[in-house]
């Protein structure tokens, strides 16, 4: 089972410094405990405030790659390209409506062409591009562009949204048939993780699920 963490700083309390402090303290957690993916989507921040935090990010995911051995979690960052490339992260996140994956990749192309990056650990030249999708014919769409995975939802209702209607099990079972993995997200639990699983998802994407909670024991959970 995939495990896919989408970040969001503003879900915790305090001021500025604080809420940054404990989302790198979250991000260490979930590279420590081998969830695959980690979305960077702080949205609202400046592209020089957003690049020093991916750049901080990183760091932490790659000191729990050196304690444990063996390369895991994979930063990817919410349509930002060029900050990906400048925090040497390992790909993108798209939203429906962004560029696409053949873009990224070109823009890829051209920062190892013209001899960059200079970190010994960022050495391929394909990201990992993630693809946010409400549709069928959306995840068709990022299976035909080449991404790396669609994230489909909502698949359950969510509280703080309850005038978007969900996608349902059924729903998500219709575009698990495309040719890509598909990630589910929106309103998930480890109550109904399983039946993402079930309905042939590759794995779970979430904030709330992995921020508000002990993420070691969630991964345990999940994968046990």
């Amino acid at each position: 089972m995939l495990l896919y963490y989408i970040t969001d700083r503003a879900a915790f309390s305090g001021d500025e410094r604080t809420r940054r402090r404990r989302l790198l303290d979250k991000i260490a957690e979930a590279a420590s405990c081998g969830v695959d993916y980690i979305q960077l989507r702080e949205k609202d921040l400046p592209a020089r405030e957003l690049e020093l935090l991916a750049r901080e990010a990183k760091r932490l995911i790659d000191e729990a790659k050196m304690r444990d051995g063996e390369p895991k979690t994979v930063l990817l960052v919410n349509s930002r390209t060029d900050v990906a490339l400048s925090a040497y992260a390992g790909g993108v996140h798209l939203p429906a409506d962004d560029v696409t994956p053949e873009d990224v990749c070109a823009a890829w192309r051209q920062d190892f062409a013209g001899g960059s990056p200079t970190s010994a650990d960022f050495v391929e030249a394909a990201p990992i591009i993630g693809a946010s999708c409400h549709s069928l014919e959306e995840v068709a769409r990022a299976a035909a562009n080449r991404a790396s995975f669609a994230v489909f939802g909502p698949v359950f209702g969510k509280k703080d949204t309850p005038q978007v209607k969900p996608a349902g099990l059924e729903e998500l079972r219709r575009v698990c048939c495309a040719k890509i993995r598909v990630l589910a997200l929106g309103g998930i639990t480890l109550e109904n993780a399983r039946s993402c699983v079930q309905a042939g998802a590759a794995g779970v994407a979430a904030i709330r699920m992995f921020q508000a909670n002990d993420i070691a024991g969630i991964v345990r959970e999940l994968r046990g």
